[in-house]
């Protein structure tokens, strides 16, 4: 049976008496991909914000290999292997390719440290190979800021994986990009399940068509339904409230 990693049961959040999650109970699976879909206000963002520690639950349980990341802090719980990569990728677009990864892979996070403190063989040897597995070797001594938005979002994936998070969250990963860099992203995602647990969140149901793994719906905070693309977008409740109409 496969292993539980991150659960979540019964959590609401409630700002000022809006309630952006209700009772949602969600657990995802050890190895797996889960794509996270629904219309705006769903929840969405608030869902990541719950697991990463920004936003504290109103009530409910986050519950992460058994132990609860409830009160824990952002830093906290991503140095106990939840990563989170925004919409808007962030990296440093006045260093190099090379010197962002080597930021992102050494335990002291600042170009200082890099200088006085160089990197060990080992962790060279994963700056390169992150740079060929998401297209970026040629760039290595390019500027970050000089790259294409769909390069930019390969860095930044590249980056969080340079952490070694078990989980990745990843939160709108194609938004901008061409349908080429769509795919060549949704190859690059796919390749990461086993080794990561990863949770995107996406409204591009092409992208979603692509990553070729079951879907989970959230309205208005709650859970809807979950299963196969084809399936879900089926579901009369998801065409009321969300697609609109069905497909042939």
């Amino acid at each position: 049976m496969p292993e539980t990693l991150l659960e979540l049961n019964d959590v609401s959040v409630s700002f000022d008496g809006f309630y952006a999650l209700t009772d949602l109970s969600l657990k995802l699976v050890k190895g797996e991909v889960k794509s996270i879909i629904g219309p705006n206000g769903a929840g969405k963002t608030t869902f990541l914000d719950v697991i990463t520690g920004k936003v504290r639950p109103s009530k409910g349980t986050v519950t992460y290999r058994g132990k609860s990341l409830v009160g824990m802090s952002e830093q906290q719980i991503s140095r106990n292997g939840i990563g989170r990569k925004f919409q808007t990728p962030r990296v440093f677009d006045n260093l190099t390719v090379l010197r962002n990864l080597e930021l992102a892979v050494s335990p002291r996070k600042n170009a200082f440290s890099l200088m006085l403190d160089p990197l060990p063989m080992a962790a060279k040897d994963e700056v390169h190979r992150l740079m060929s597995y998401v297209g970026l070797a040629p760039f290595a001594s390019t500027q970050a800021g000089s790259l294409s938005h769909g390069q930019k979002q390969w860095l930044a994936i590249a980056s969080l994986v340079a952490q070694a998070p078990e989980v990745l969250l990843l939160d709108e990963p194609v938004a901008g990009l061409t349908d080429e860099e769509t795919l060549r992203t949704a190859e690059l995602i796919k390749s990461l399940a086993g080794d990561h647990t990863v949770v995107v969140i996406e409204h591009d149901m092409e992208f979603i068509r692509d990553l070729d793994f079951d879907v989970t719906v959230l309205h208005q905070g709650q859970l809807l339904t979950e299963g196969p693309l084809d399936e879900v977008k089926k579901d009369p409740r998801v065409i009321e409230v969300y697609l609109g109409t069905t497909e042939d």
